[in-house]
């Protein structure tokens, strides 16, 4: 087979290598004899993949003692109810709003409890992120919570914002594992796994351990981070075969310089992009130049009917997944570590030549 280039926000692609050995190993997982979807995930076959993944994860995010990994379902969609339900602490939560998936969060939040949006750009259809200091942090809140990178308008954060002993809580589903980060710095961050760790069925939570002393007894069992966590994320069948994805793309990123090297290749991937969008008066990127994401490249030709004219041509052509999100139309290249930098310079060729011919 031939296999296309992939710019799709979500799944989105995987490292090859990374679908071979998964290939390789569907059948007779590792000599013993079964799948891994046929095993108990209780059974020491698993038992080997949860603790390997886990630890890899930890290597790759730097963390220390003071946080513990958590594998949970519902994507991260789910962590917008279950962040107040759990963290909450007779407070209230501030917010800061940057696009479709930050309103989530403040919208599931105020049917939990008190929730403060402190800042948003919805005026300028999310075109950017606030500059650093911009947001007044009150230091009575139970926590803040933002979205370091916007899928939908190609916004993201370039820093991590100062919150005092304000406890700092982050969606971070589709940037994680992007470039370094002080990944100690946050509270709590939370990531679906379909955009930059593996497939869709399984969300990673990383907690630091005096915050799952404010999950509440009386919550429902796997609503509850402290009974989750306490149980290694097995309080009930844990999403295995997600899980074993997660972990060979976390020894896949090891194996290729860790979250630094995909920090060098993401870069240039986003500037071949940004470098063709600026290069002419034939593209319109969304985003505010100072607020651009490296994982989703947002932009339009000069009407809707080329717009649609490229997507339909570019598929034709393999490169698939170009089409803007359908509330905001336009154009969109996820480009997140899997999307080899080859794809990218089919997609910026196939951009130059599209110009050419339509300008």
């Amino acid at each position: 087979m031939t296999r296309i280039h992939n710019f799709s926000a979500g799944p989105s692609a995987l490292p090859l290598p990374v679908l071979e050995q998964a290939q390789a190993e569907l059948i007779d997982f590792r000599g013993s004899g079964a799948s891994l979807l046929e095993q108990s995930h209780r059974g020491k076959v698993y038992d080997a993949v949860h603790a390997e993944c886990t630890e890899d994860l930890r290597t790759l995010l730097g963390l220390g003692d003071e946080h513990v990994i958590v594998f949970m379902g519902g994507g991260a969609r789910t962590q917008f109810a279950l962040v107040p339900t759990n963290l909450l602490a007779g407070g209230t939560g501030g917010y800061i709003t940057t696009g479709r998936w930050s309103q989530g969060a403040v919208d599931e939040g105020a049917k939990i409890g008190s929730v403060r949006e402190l800042w948003h750009c919805r005026d300028t259809g999310h075109d950017r992120v606030p500059a650093e200091g911009e947001v007044v942090i009150p230091d009575d809140l139970d926590y803040l919570h933002y979205t370091t990178n916007n899928t939908i308008y190609g916004t993201q954060f370039s820093y991590v914002p100062e919150t005092g002993d304000v406890p700092l809580v982050c969606d971070m589903s589709s940037d994680i594992l992007s470039a370094p980060m002080d990944y100690g710095r946050f509270a709590m961050i939370y990531a679906g796994a379909q955009k930059n760790l593996g497939p869709a069925g399984v969300t990673l939570l990383v907690i630091r351990k005096d915050m799952l002393e404010r999950s509440r007894a009386e919550l429902p069992e796997m609503w509850n981070y402290k009974k989750v966590a306490g149980k290694d994320s097995m309080l009930n069948t844990p999403p295995v075969y997600a899980i074993y994805f997660v972990g060979l793309v976390a020894k896949y990123l090891l194996a290729h310089g860790g979250a630094a090297a995909a920090a060098e290749r993401n870069q240039r991937k986003a500037g071949a992009l940004y470098g063709e969008i600026d290069g002419s008066d034939f593209w319109r990127g969304h985003a505010q130049v100072g607020s651009r994401s490296q994982m989703n490249v947002t932009f339009r030709s000069p009407s809707d009917e080329l717009d649609k004219e490229f997507v339909a041509a570019a598929t034709a052509e393999g490169l698939s997944g170009l089409k803007g999100h359908r509330s905001v139309g336009g154009l969109r290249a996820s480009i997140y570590n899997a999307v080899p930098e080859e794809s990218v310079t089919a997609l910026v060729e196939f951009m130059k030549e599209f110009r050419r011919t339509r300008g």
